[in-house]
């Protein structure tokens, strides 16, 4: 039964979950002007990422294929999928083959350079006839401002131009097409979604036009006889309805080929000013070094330069609600600064610098950075961990030993490391958390990082006339560097024995060891299973060492 103009049933909707962590692709555009970014896995689009790196706004996006009567065939789950971005840039192309051999969906996936819009293009293909012709439907599931409640979908046209929308606190989304949609309904996930629907009657009964304040999807037909074969599936977002729409018109408007040729050849450009570095050997198919530097370079913000988040990603994402915003879409700054001395060893210096800026920018007032943040600097979690502090000192020395940083730009971070370094001296070698972030004590990882730290603020130290504050930084370092064996490595204990060897180095050594390491000690390791749980020191093995 059709129910065209009402309000769909089952609000608010299950509890909204964000998806899968384990990703084939990341992308976007190089172009600074588009705010906008993808994920892929299980051969279908994931989150997209607006208006900035750090807020997810959708879940994903699939295809589900009928034949109107009792063929039901969801991609992502019913699909053997191939995914490439054969330019070396992050333009892909999904295959997606359907197991049972009834059709072939082909797709490219892009960002619009010049706008937030993203484009993916698509040729459906029947592989095997089944009476009727197939059914091809569009199940997009909203979450914006990093929220899966709290989302409005609704049907709407812009211009004369049907389309399906969803709205969180201004930040909106369009869902247009190339080819007319031949129906289109929105619901709460679980209840009245277009899942449920063609799960059930494997075709689209339902039409519902407003589905308000919930977990929602929007589904739509996509008109096969006129697409012939091929069509392109924009997604535009704004801060309204109307801006989201043009965003997404425009793009179609002015094709996949126009903004796929200025997208592809923004990132060669950027590719072509690294270091030739990539070195082919026979049989390779991937160019391994191109592929480290495009994901790496995808992570910087384009709102917050310099900004580069952990990941696309939130870790197991599936059972992920709303009330963890976090993810991995924050920045680390041990990540941070760990990905910028990969695009400095790749030659990319201005991104390096950039991350200096960023860095500079969110210190805390105590000379620490957050353990991570939100690319305003809002701290987002509360732990501390000194490596976190120390690497940031060392990155500044990176930059100046590749030759990239001046004597003037020593002067103008000597601020910045002599805050760091401060915090090292009044808070170290212990750190609250590890660089594991679950254990406090002394480690191996940041007392090495520290101690070289303290090291490299000292030559700073000297470079901008602080003499004695330089003195006073390495003694510091040389008295740290002395104890590392009586904090830190053991012998004569059971495995020495069992394993016939003198001593080794420990991962962790509780905060209130002081002069030598009991490890008869015990640490409660985390994420293992109970009976794993309780550790003594001596059997926790540092691999940083």
């Amino acid at each position: 039964m059709i129910t065209p103009n009402t309000n769909p049933p089952g609000a608010p909707g299950i509890p909204p979950r964000l998806t899968s962590s384990a990703k084939t692709g990341v992308g976007t555009a190089h172009h600074r002007q588009s705010p906008l970014w993808f994920t892929l896995s299980h051969g279908i689009l994931n989150e997209l990422y607006y208006p900035g790196i750090d807020q997810a706004s959708m879940r994903d996006m699939e295809f589900i294929v009928t034949d109107g009567k009792d063929f039901f065939s969801e991609e992502k789950r019913s699909a053997r999928s191939v995914t490439g971005c054969p330019d070396g840039v992050p333009a892909y192309q999904i295959t997606n083959t359907c197991v049972q051999g009834f059709y072939r969906i082909e797709k490219e996936i892009i960002t619009d350079p010049q706008r937030p819009v993203l484009l993916q293009r698509t040729r459906f293909k029947s592989l095997k006839a089944r009476g009727d012709n197939y059914h091809l439907y569009v199940l997009l599931a909203a979450h914006l401002g990093n929220c899966g409640s709290g989302n409005t979908a609704w049907v709407e046209d812009y211009k004369g131009i049907p389309m399906l929308f969803a709205m969180r606190e201004g930040n909106t989304l369009a869902l247009d097409c190339s080819v007319p949609w031949l129906k289109r309904s929105v619901g709460f996930v679980g209840f009245s979604d277009g899942w449920q629907d063609l799960s059930a009657h494997k075709q689209m009964t339902w039409e519902y036009t407003r589905a308000e304040n919930g977990n929602v999807a929007l589904t739509a037909e996509i008109d096969l006889n006129q697409a012939k074969g091929e069509f392109v599936i924009a997604i535009g977002f704004g801060s309204n309805a109307a801006e989201a729409a043009n965003h997404a018109r425009t793009s179609l408007q002015e094709g996949f080929d126009s903004a796929h040729k200025k997208y592809v050849s923004s990132w060669k450009e950027w590719q072509r000013s690294l270091l030739n570095l990539d070195k082919a050997r026979a049989g390779d198919k991937k160019d391994l070094y191109r592929t480290s530097t495009m994901v790496m370079r995808t992570h910087e913000s384009v709102n917050f330069p310099g900004g580069m988040i952990a990941s696309l990603a939130v870790p197991w994402g599936f059972s992920k609600g709303d009330e963890d915003l976090g993810g991995y879409h924050l920045v680390w700054p041990r990540d941070l600064v760990e990905t910028a001395g990969g695009l400095l060893a790749a030659g990319a210096h201005e991104n390096a610098r950039r991350v200096l800026g960023f860095l500079q920018a969110t210190q805390e007032k105590d000379g620490h950075w957050a353990q991570n943040m939100w690319l305003n600097g809002t701290p987002y979690w509360s732990g501390i961990q000194m490596d976190e502090t120390a690497l940031p000192i060392l990155l500044v020395d990176l930059a100046w030993r590749e030759k990239f940083l001046t004597a003037e730009d020593r002067t103008h971070f000597w601020p910045m490391v002599r805050q760091a370094a401060i915090f090292l001296l009044r808070n170290g070698p212990i750190s609250p958390q590890d660089r594991w972030e679950e254990d406090g004590g002394y480690t191996p990882f940041t007392i090495g990082a520290e101690i070289a730290a303290l090291l490299v603020a000292a030559e700073m130290a000297d470079l901008n006339n602080e003499p004695s504050v330089a003195v006073y930084l390495r003694e510091v370092a040389d008295d740290w560097n002395s104890a590392i064996d009586r904090w830190l490595y053991v012998s004569g204990t059971d495995w020495s024995k069992k394993f016939n060897v003198k001593g080794y180095y420990i991962r962790i050594a509780a905060m209130n060891a002081e002069e030598e390491m009991t490890s008869q000690e015990k640490v409660v390791v985390k994420n293992v299973s109970c009976d794993k749980a309780v550790q003594l020191t001596e059997h926790l093995i540092s691999p940083d060492a």
